[in-house]
């Protein structure tokens, strides 16, 4: 019971923060994703060190990925040019070149696992910016909608997914990296992360220019899409974890886990929910 509560407890404060920072206004969006990319980071990088025996240089990885969060942030709020990547770029050849100097059987190993850190986890959270920073004629605007709806389905997925797969499921999705999840789960997070972009649907049109029937079909699309690959993401952590004979990527949130364990499923929605938003953008609004 003491368990459940600590757990109920972190996971409210964990999306009133989540939320607010992406509601408030842009700067609280930077200061909060800088602060989880940085943290996510750490967190990956400590545990392949750990359980890889790996040496790869936390700091360094950390600091680059952050980095490239404020980097694309500032672009895409047009505050600096593409020189604001400079930096970022200089970090990556370090984190190559550096290497180079140490005579170790692990250098590989340890390039894989830096440059896992980038794409795998810094480069979707910088991705965010893209979905919150729309270009105008007018300038750049900020649109929170499509990022908050984007946590909200995985949100509503996850509750779908316990109550559907405890009450119905039978039939194992992926038994091989997560026993626990079953076809039946999966369909109905499905339904009710669809049901969730109804409602926001409801009050939030996809764009102002669509009809009403359209802008709830984009929204049902961006909820199903976000389901199948949140999905992938899930199960591509398992996978991590289940090599590296972990049950957490971290206890850093009580109840929850690491921040892998919380941020695993946007991981790869997040770029899925780019490419889904600007294909949109370029083939039907415009």
């Amino acid at each position: 019971m003491k368990n459940l509560i600590i757990r109920a407890i972190t996971g409210a404060l964990f999306v009133i923060v989540l939320v607010g920072g992406i509601v408030f206004n842009p700067y609280s969006l930077l200061i909060l994703f800088t602060i989880i990319t940085a943290m996510t980071v750490w967190e990956f990088t400590t545990i392949v060190n750990r359980h890889m025996q790996l040496h790869v240089n936390r700091f360094i990885t950390t600091a680059a990925a952050a980095y490239l969060f404020v980097a694309v942030w500032a672009f895409n709020t047009n505050i600096m040019g593409a020189e604001v990547f400079i930096p970022y770029l200089i970090s990556v050849i370090y984190l190559l070149v550096s290497e180079i100097y140490f005579d170790r059987p692990d250098n590989i190993q340890n390039w894989g696992m830096t440059f896992m850190a980038q794409l795998y986890i810094a480069l979707p959270f910088a991705s965010l910016n893209t979905l919150c920073f729309i270009s105008t004629p007018a300038g750049v605007s900020y649109y929170y909608w499509y990022a908050l709806s984007l946590f909200i389905f995985l949100w509503a997925s996850d509750t779908g997914a316990y109550l559907f797969g405890s009450w119905l499921g039978k039939h194992h999705l992926f038994p091989r990296i997560s026993p626990k999840k079953s076809w039946e789960g999966s369909i109905g997070g499905g339904i009710t992360a669809i049901a969730a972009s109804q409602i926001i649907a409801s009050f939030v049109p996809f764009a102002e220019t669509l009809s009403d029937t359209l802008s709830r079909l984009l929204w049902a699309g961006l909820a199903l899409l976000t389901v199948i690959v949140g999905t992938w993401g899930d199960l591509t952590e398992s996978l991590l974890k289940r090599r590296l004979g972990i049950k957490d990527s971290g206890n850093i949130l009580p109840g929850h886990g690491g921040m892998l364990d919380r941020f695993d499923s946007s991981l790869l929605a997040i770029p899925a929910a780019v490419v889904y938003v600007y294909t949109i953008m370029l083939n039907i609004i415009h």
